[in-house]
């Protein structure tokens, strides 16, 4: 069944039309990036940025490089060890918040003055409060997945339809049984929806971080080896525009495939949901 699924998403009506917008999306930046040298003009914008060829050359000269592999490694550990972190201490929040209005009351107000904080305005603080960069940049990132996963978790159980409730209660369901029943199969779709948008932001955050902290305990010379962050400022600092969108591309390939595992994760703990 799984085999069926992976072929139709390949080979099927989607997958053909998602290689086909990849393709034409190629030709258009080809075209737009090459302007100057085929039509004569260079188009605003694109006709400054690296053509696909030159950035599929420098690419290739990359992937024998270990510190390009290494700013990989670096990179998504610190995606992992903060949004790790964040589920464990974020989710346990979230429903503790939705089940104790006494908790919710002391802690909220707290968490929503804090929320609306850039992870990034805290990149500062944290650098001088924490020992050491890597420290820092873990911190940082679990900023960016923690408040997102808190408050999804607690509306998908702020949002549970009260009859539940009432209908558990009537039958003799004690409060734990009641958290285990319903509270909590009901919040999974909501700890998934906040996982996949954290784990989005956690990207975000790990590769501003690692611009501004200066790649934090993995950073070298060469530009490689302190995350995929470093590897873009240093190429930038070198004139290496090539690399700029290599290290922005392995971004978005990490963050899809972190994403797709989440998702997945996600159709396995919600089975109910599926519609195929």
């Amino acid at each position: 069944m799984k085999a069926k699924r992976w072929k139709a998403a390949l080979f099927g009506r989607a997958g053909r039309r998602a290689l086909i917008s990849i393709i034409v999306f190629l030709v258009l930046w080809e075209i737009g990036s090459r302007s100057e040298q085929w039509l004569g003009v260079r188009l605003p914008w694109i006709g400054n940025v690296p053509a696909p060829s030159s950035v599929m050359v420098a690419w290739g000269g990359l992937l024998g490089d270990a510190g390009y592999w290494s700013s990989w490694y670096l990179s998504t550990m610190r995606v992992m060890s903060g949004f790790i972190a964040a589920m464990v201490i974020g989710i346990p929040l979230g429903l503790l918040m939705a089940v104790s209005r006494v908790f919710y009351g002391i802690t909220f107000p707290t968490f929503e003055i804090l929320r609306p904080i850039p992870p990034l305005a805290w990149v500062p603080a944290a650098i001088i409060f924490w020992p050491t960069q890597e420290l820092s940049i873990a911190f940082v990132t679990f900023l960016g997945a923690f408040f997102t996963i808190v408050i999804n978790v607690l509306g998908g159980a702020k949002s549970i339809d009260i009859r539940y409730f009432q209908s558990a209660q009537a039958m003799g369901s004690s409060q734990w049984d009641i958290f285990r029943r319903v509270v909590l199969p009901a919040t999974v779709p909501s700890i998934v929806v906040g996982s996949s948008v954290g784990m989005g932001i956690t990207w975000n955050v790990v590769v501003a971080a690692e611009m501004i902290s200066g790649g934090g305990g993995g950073g070298g010379g060469s530009g490689s080896g302190g995350g995929l962050g470093f590897f873009i400022w240093n190429s930038y600092v070198g004139g290496s525009y090539d690399q700029i969108v290599v290290g922005m591309i392995s971004i978005g390939i990490a963050g899809y495939a972190c994403s797709e595992l989440l998702r997945g994760m996600g159709g396995f703990f919600t089975p109910w949901l599926r519609t195929r």
